[in-house]
């Protein structure tokens, strides 16, 4: 994604969230991924104590891993926040 189609994706986002939702609140983040251990850590690292639920689960084939976070944040902020970190991990897509 490139820097302007990106803070424009990120804009609309906290604007959604500051509309829809009372802060602090539960967000849930899920991510596929390749399934390879160094990649699925990096991504847990990110949500390390910050008291996140995570959840994975490997496809049939097992080649994709899905990753669903639960965590309580205060701010649309700190959610994008987690998704740019998470946009650095190689290979990562964002549901």
């Amino acid at each position: 994604m490139d820097a302007k189609k990106s803070k424009e994706f990120y804009d609309r986002l906290r604007a959604q969230l500051l509309e829809d939702t009372a802060w602090p609140s539960k967000y849930l983040y899920k991510f596929i991924v390749p399934t390879d251990k160094e990649k699925i850590d990096s991504i847990t690292n990110i949500f390390d104590n910050i008291g996140a639920v995570i959840e994975s689960k490997q496809s049939k084939k097992g080649t994709y891993t899905s990753v669903s976070i639960t965590v309580t944040l205060e701010n649309p902020d700190a959610v994008i926040k987690k998704y740019k970190e998470v946009s650095e991990v190689e290979g990562v897509i964002s549901l």
